[in-house]
């Protein structure tokens, strides 16, 4: 049934569907005369293929990619992390060198980021709040694997060439789209560093007003010399 759907839903089975049914429209003008089903079927073979050689033929078993989806749920650190070892794992392999080189080091580099923003969590002394840390797990966990996920799922020609609703390409848009997540780690990686140095500085003032008047800062005891210290 995979296979079937794949077949079905293929833009090389929907372009020879469309050349089929120009055929069949000039069947039902009377401009084909008797001809019109043997050219439909060759209408169909022939849109198929030019479809495939266009946009892809339809491959007979899973992408690499479909297999990218995760659930958050268990552990939220080893769900992040079972994640980005996917992500890097599928953007190493290329299928079909649709990602450039330059996504590529992108997608590698949020990933990175993404687990100095772990380990920086839980070592830190701050807190997110609840929104930002679904963020931090969703990033993770859904946002970047379904981006990419969808992206690879655009042919390459169709990625690099073809202008979008939004006026970019899809490879412009993905471009985009990592962007925007890079700056909401960014961000969330800025708000637990200054939740923590905001710490460090309240412990340095506690320090200071705790220890500091009988430090350098005290006043000096008028002790008595060696030479007036009878034996």
């Amino acid at each position: 049934m995979d296979k079937l759907s794949r077949l079905l839903t293929s833009p090389a089975n929907w372009c020879g569907l469309g050349l089929a049914s120009l055929v069949l429209v000039l069947k039902a003008l009377g401009l084909l005369g008797g001809l019109g089903l043997p050219v439909a079927a060759v209408g169909w073979l022939t849109g198929f293929v030019l479809g495939g050689l266009w946009l892809g033929f339809p491959a007979w078993s899973a992408p690499a990619w479909e297999a990218l989806e995760f659930k958050d749920e268990g552990d939220a650190r080893e769900a992040m992390t079972r994640a980005l070892d996917g992500v890097r794992r599928l953007t190493q392999f290329n299928p079909e060198n649709r990602i450039p080189a330059s996504l590529q080091a992108r997608v590698l580099e949020l990933c990175q980021a993404l687990d100095g923003l772990l380990q920086q969590w839980e070592r830190s002394k701050g807190q997110l709040s609840l929104q930002d840390s679904f963020h931090a797990r969703h990033i993770a966990i859904s946002y970047l694997p379904e981006a990419l996920n969808t992206y690879l799922s655009i042919p390459a020609g169709f990625a690099t060439t073809r202008v979008l609703e939004n006026g970019k390409t899809a490879q412009d848009t993905f471009k985009h789209t990592l962007a925007e997540l890079e700056a909401k780690v960014r961000e969330l990686g800025d708000d637990l560093a200054s939740q923590d140095a905001h710490a460090f500085l309240v412990h340095s003032k506690f320090l200071n007003e705790k220890f500091g008047p009988q430090g350098l800062d005290a006043p000096a005891l008028n002790l008595p010399s060696a030479s007036q210290v009878k034996p």
